[in-house]
């Protein structure tokens, strides 16, 4: 006997990101795109991790309260260095100033995820420790110029030309790009939503 047919379920990526999108499509999950307009400030005394967690959770909370009917996922990517946040770069001395920073050193970055429907949200954070090459002055400049840096935190991206830029990680590669994938699997499936590769299904 065969089994019925579970129904695809409507996903909403809380993100404009196009790395997160391209995600997604890759391991099949279609989903429509609702950015959140959200207040992003750290709040004082709040460190990076909670900082990076509380934002993935507020970003699907709030487009799930819009769209009850979907599944929604939030995230949210920070560049840690001493303790300290390396958000976007406000302007090309900035990047240029977060490059510098980087340069030959070790990094955390923190990718949180989060799933929200029917009131329940359910969230995760992977940590990833990057580890940059040695740069000159001239090759930071040169990757600036490129304008990649400008819409990523810390002023970098490992899935561009950024990639030349670190020697190792030790961690999940697509936290890095922005979304967990294997984290945001369990979560959905947590949730009670199935995936099989390919569209989210309901149980």
């Amino acid at each position: 006997m065969s089994q019925p047919t579970r129904t695809p379920v409507r996903v909403i990526l809380a993100s404009q990101s196009p790395r997160r999108r391209e995600l997604l499509a890759q391991i099949g999950i279609t989903h429509d795109v609702r950015p959140a307009d959200i207040d992003e400030t750290v709040w004082p005394g709040e460190e990076p991790v909670p900082h990076s967690e509380r934002l993935a959770r507020e970003k699907a909370h709030t487009l799930a309260l819009l769209h009850p009917e979907a599944v929604v996922i939030g995230s949210d990517t920070i560049v840690v260095i001493e303790g300290a946040i390396l958000g976007k770069p406000v302007s090309r001395d900035d990047a240029i100033a977060m490059l510098e920073r980087l340069s030959g050193r070790e990094h955390t970055v923190y990718t949180s995820v989060a799933v929200a429907h029917e009131g329940r949200t359910l969230s995760g954070v992977e940590a990833v420790q990057v580890y940059f090459r040695s740069l000159t002055r001239a090759q930071i400049e040169a990757y600036v110029d490129t304008g990649e840096p400008m819409d990523k935190a810390g002023a970098y991206g490992i899935q561009g030309f950024g990639a030349t830029l670190v020697e190792r990680i030790c961690g999940d590669y697509f936290a890095v790009m922005g979304l967990p994938l294997g984290r945001l699997v369990a979560l959905l499936r947590e949730l009670g939503y199935a995936y099989e590769f390919g569209p989210v299904r309901a149980r």
